[in-house]
């Protein structure tokens, strides 16, 4: 347990006030620090920038930009102080939990949103990761408007029958429930916040390690080695390879399986990151991604990534846990009931923009 889930455990025995008080204080003072001007770039025994350590991803900025913020990159400082209040209601604990650009549109609509699962819903706000902002209105930065651009018509057809088939057989067996749920993988890169966007670095002269908390995916990459997987060796979270690129680390990923999807990617999915340390306690991670198959155009979003002190835990999920034999048991009782079919929210949480008509 991290120390904010430790903060909100402690805090329903009476101690709430103090410690969100103690965080706020730890917040402010770390947003009104100026950078150290004197400060130069940590590096290895063999020169390159010492990125290593753990990175949290707890950033509440939305990935894609809301109506509301059209065609305005940054909040003025007012609108800013509006959106931490509005975000303070959204996020009391006995909220349902929100994720995803979810939490922004709460907070600018100024609704008690609910979970995007209407059936049971989530847990609650209370197990969620404090979120931290900045002012821009978006992760992504390119389009300019700050919008993941559209699906091609064959995207939209592909995953239009796969959310057909999930919505006419959402549990005939576990292979028709995603991976994530699988406790196979949540896919790579891992750029949504919530809980487990922890991202822990391990480096040597020819090597990079990206450990996720996520199901903890450890993502071995090799430098400098231009050699290729054949085409039709596919790996879950793709082949990645790197390179420094001055100060910056460069991560290349292609041949990803067809058996996982980045946001309703196809097989010419091509993902670039650029790690670049901009602050003793910033690193920068911008990840472009390249896809014909799915998207209109290539997009990128940037995401800060904060150090912490905190440590990765184990993510204790494993595949064949009693929890799926749960949900396809209860399946089977609700054909039995001959109850109609529903179409998992979740499904189509996975695609921004997908419609579909049916």
């Amino acid at each position: 347990m991290r120390k904010n889930e430790q903060s909100r455990a402690v805090a329903t025995i009476g101690a709430m006030a103090l410690l969100l008080g103690l965080a706020a204080g730890a917040v402010l003072a770390a947003n009104n620090n100026a950078k150290d001007t004197d400060w130069a770039i940590p590096r290895t025994t063999y020169g390159h920038p010492d990125l290593q350590g753990v990175w949290e991803n707890n950033n509440g900025t939305p990935l894609q930009r809301p109506a509301a913020w059209a065609g305005k990159e940054r909040l003025t400082d007012e609108e800013f102080q509006e959106l931490m209040a509005a975000v303070a209601e959204a996020t009391d604990p006995g909220a349902d939990a929100l994720f995803g650009d979810q939490l922004v549109l709460a907070a600018i609509e100024r609704t008690k949103a609910t979970s995007y699962d209407p059936t049971t819903g989530n847990y609650n706000q209370f197990w969620i990761a404090d979120r931290y902002f900045t002012k821009r209105t978006s992760l992504v930065v390119d389009p300019p408007d700050g919008l993941i651009p559209p699906f091609t018509e064959s995207a939209k057809k592909r995953l239009c029958k796969r959310v057909k088939h999930l919505m006419e057989h959402p549990a005939d067996s576990w292979l028709d429930r995603p991976i994530a749920e699988r406790c196979i993988s949540y896919g790579a890169p891992f750029i949504f916040p919530g809980y487990n966007g922890y991202h822990q670095i391990f480096q040597s002269e020819d090597h990079v390690v990206i450990h996720q908390e996520m199901i903890h995916d450890a993502r071995v990459i090799r430098l400098d080695d231009e050699s290729a997987l054949d085409d039709d060796v596919r790996l879950w979270n793709g082949d990645s390879r790197g390179h420094w690129d001055g100060d910056t680390l460069v991560i290349e990923t292609t041949n990803y399986s067809k058996k996982n999807d980045f946001m309703g990617s196809s097989e010419q999915l091509k993902i670039t990151e650029r790690f670049t340390l901009t602050d003793p306690e910033t690193l920068e991670w911008e990840i472009t991604v390249n896809d014909p198959g799915t998207w209109t155009q290539p997009w990128t979003a940037s995401i800060p990534l904060k150090r912490t002190e905190d440590a990765i835990y184990e993510y204790a999920c494993h595949e064949g846990n009693y929890g799926m034999e749960g949900m396809l048991a209860g399946a089977r009782a609700e054909e039995a009931a001959n109850k109609p079919k529903q179409l998992d929210p979740g499904v189509v949480f996975r695609y921004p923009g997908l419609t579909c008509d049916f």
